[in-house]
């Protein structure tokens, strides 16, 4: 039996025709900014984010710590909701690489209103360490694939000018928001500084994010790259790839967002799961279990073929994307239902 892999839209493999993209790109050195197809998905890039400049980086983790780094200085606070991926999933590299602290606000399902964030930005008092940056997760990770409703990223941005505060936009999962609302990567983009994204998710990719910001941001960006060893030589191979993800993948987003919604809306009917059917927005379907402990429906599922991951705290996580059939989105159905008898 072929186990039916829903712990991360991060365990797609590459297609035939990705592949062949790979195989046949056109490479050269990037250290010394010559591999012309990195090049080009740094141009595109740049054009679909409205950002002057653009920077391929290995991981969505070093996206984001790069651009806490090229935000900050040593010494200042980042705001970040709590649940967000840069505060739980990034092994406490902030401080080690910026040094900066991050303060933890609780947002509404992974949501933070400009109201709320106001009241967590310092005062200019010498021994407080300064605000200088915000950071938004669209969508978000561990409330369920949540999309940041637009207005408020709006208030967010209006907020953050006036105040002098910078902002960056981790947008990991930004096109499964982007195919659910219609809005484009560049009006999201439009209300940040900087803007991160990944091909290695929903896209299809094997590896490899984007950093997108002002040109100075980049050049400095690129610097801190290099330092932090992700520096790599003839990563059009990668680029091709990514080329081809966002040529091809996006649109299809769509069926992953469709998959987790009716995943979602039949795993409420299973007795002893527990779900909020309707607050799926995305790809990520979040759900606990009465009758069994995380760590036995976790192992119980498995041994019947059906791979999930936990979510947070009590919480389990079941992600789709392309490697996911439907019909085997109707028989890890079954297997629940069976292991919850």
């Amino acid at each position: 039996m072929i186990p039916i892999d829903l712990r991360s839209d991060t365990v797609t493999k590459p297609s035939r025709e990705m592949l062949e993209a790979m195989i046949s790109a056109k490479v050269g050195d990037d250290v010394f900014g010559e591999d012309e197809t990195v090049n080009s998905l740094q141009e595109k890039c740049t054009q679909l984010t409205g950002k002057e400049d653009a920077l391929f980086v290995p991981t969505g983790v070093m996206g984001n710590q790069l651009a806490l780094k090229c935000h900050t200085i040593p010494g200042d606070e980042v705001i970040v909701e709590s649940e967000s991926h840069i505060i739980n999933y990034e092994t406490g590299a902030a401080p080690v690489i910026a040094g900066v602290q991050l303060l933890s606000v609780n947002g509404k399902k992974g949501i933070l209103k400009a109201d709320e964030i106001r009241k967590y930005v310092r005062t200019s008092e010498y021994y407080f360490p300064v605000s200088r940056l915000i950071c938004i997760e669209n969508t978000h990770n561990r409330a369920g694939g949540t999309i940041q409703p637009l207005d408020i990223l709006k208030d967010i941005s209006l907020y953050a000018k006036s105040s002098g505060i910078k902002t960056h936009l981790d947008g990991a999962r930004i096109f499964n928001a982007c195919v659910e609302t219609n809005i484009s990567v560049k009006e999201y983009s439009s209300y940040f500084d900087s803007i991160s994204f990944c091909f290695s998710k929903g896209l299809g990719a094997p590896v490899g994010s984007i950093l997108c910001g002002s040109k100075d941001f980049i050049t400095m960006a690129r610097k801190w790259r290099k330092m932090l060893g992700g520096g790599m030589r003839q990563a059009g191979f990668l680029a091709a790839a990514a080329i081809y993800a966002l040529d091809n993948n996006v649109e299809r987003l769509k069926e992953d967002n469709n998959k987790a919604k009716f995943f979602a809306d039949e795993l409420s009917k299973i007795e002893g799961i527990e779900i909020d059917a309707g607050s799926v927005e995305t790809n990520i379907v979040i759900f606990s279990c009465s009758k069994f402990s995380k760590p036995e429906l976790i192992n119980m599922l498995r041994f019947k073929g059906v791979f999930i991951s936990s979510g947070s705290y009590d919480n389990m996580r079941a992600v789709f994307h392309l490697d996911v059939s439907e019909s085997q989105v109707e028989d890890a159905l079954k297997i629940f239902k069976t292991v919850a008898r």
